[in-house]
């Protein structure tokens, strides 16, 4: 596996799993007790993208890892 493959599957990979880690932790302005007048009531009240992006990092590293452990005896 060159290099420029390595980052193109982990990009994927990243971005397949931020769909999965995105509504971690969100709480909506229902649960928050804070509805913005106009806005959608289960629209999320505040996001900590930072620390979504962070952990999406990090669950995307670790199916990197087990993706190249099974994809590499095929090689």
């Amino acid at each position: 596996m060159t290099i420029g493959s390595a980052i193109a599957i982990y990009f994927v990979i990243w971005w397949t799993t931020l769909f999965a880690v995105l509504p971690l932790g969100v709480r909506s302005q229902i649960e928050a007790g804070e509805v913005v007048p106009g806005t959608e009531p289960g629209a999320p009240a505040s996001t900590n993208i930072r620390k979504i992006v962070l952990v999406n990092s990090g669950v995307a590293a670790l199916v990197f890892v087990i993706f190249t452990y099974l994809l590499l005896p095929l090689l």
